[in-house]
């Protein structure tokens, strides 16, 4: 693909049963956390049964969220892995009782297998912090014609990630590095309008490489994919404010708010009804 249609800016994002169009709506994607876990480092053992997990995804469409992450396992800083079957014992029973809730479901995982087992019980869009590097997760992806993919950047793993990342540019790092897996798909025959892309805010960056990516997060706009920002109560926040993660609520709002004003198309949050109503006001005060 040349340089122009990278640049291009996308007008839609294909999320499997669900076309979102940017033209018709101003405000970005709202798409509400459920960690099916004991162990996340927000809300970890909150939703941890699956009844706990369905009731918090209806509360989360009560209050206008656009699409549900589904998550298993725990990839906060030093989360040691999760099985296979535990975690499909965790996201299984919670997709099967969502998939027709009204608002497209996604998986938030790096295994191939549950990739392909959450996509047949209904989800609708793959989110993998290893942007499909793990084995056989591309595979997976290609025999859905027309799932939503995330790619997203990480510095190493989840266990090492932030000892001690270095970069020489992290921006420009970070932009090559989506910019050639997004490119590796399309050559594989993957839509474009099927792809979005996440910095990682947090995985394996520094306080410092945290605020210059959100600064520049136009940036990655230039790269002619939908962009998604997730910002909502990590460390960084609470490096900058002094607050525990419960205490964040408000910085994550306006972090949603300066992300959306540099490209953001989707915003992944805790707190949906904050982050909906903030929108709502960014969106009406747009050109």
């Amino acid at each position: 693909m040349n340089n122009q249609g990278m640049q291009k800016v996308p007008t839609t994002w294909r999320c499997g049963r669900f076309l979102f169009d940017f033209a018709k709506r101003k405000h970005p994607i709202v798409m509400g956390i459920l960690n099916a876990t004991p162990d996340s480092f927000s809300d970890g053992g909150r939703f941890r049964t699956p009844k706990d997990a369905i009731d918090q995804a209806h509360l989360m469409i009560a209050n206008g969220v656009d699409l549900i992450d589904i998550g298993g396992e725990s990839t906060r800083p030093g989360a040691e892995p999760v099985g296979l079957q535990e975690e499909l014992d965790r996201v299984l029973p919670v997709i099967e009782a969502l998939r027709d809730c009204g608002v497209p479901l996604s998986i938030d995982t790096y295994k191939a297998e549950t990739m392909r087992q959450a996509l047949k019980a209904g989800v609708d869009c793959v989110n993998d912090i290893w942007a499909l590097r793990q084995e056989g997760a591309i595979d997976a992806v290609l025999e859905n014609n027309d799932c939503g993919i995330v790619l997203m950047h990480m510095q190493r793993d989840p266990l090492t990630m932030q000892f001690n990342p270095e970069y020489q540019n992290v921006v420009a790092e970070v932009s090559l590095f989506l910019k050639e897996r997004a490119e590796l798909l399309i050559a594989k025959g993957v839509k474009p309008d099927r792809i979005a892309i996440d910095p990682g805010f947090g995985f394996g960056k520094s306080l410092e490489h945290n605020l210059n990516i959100l600064a520049n997060f136009d940036a990655f706009s230039t790269l002619g994919f939908t962009l998604l920002a997730g910002i909502s109560r990590k460390s960084m926040i609470g490096k900058v404010t002094g607050k525990h993660t419960n205490e964040r609520v408000a910085p994550s709002v306006a972090a949603a708010i300066m992300a959306a004003d540099r490209g953001a198309k989707i915003i992944r949050v805790h707190d949906v009804p904050e982050t909906v109503d903030a929108l709502k006001l960014w969106e009406a005060v747009q050109p």
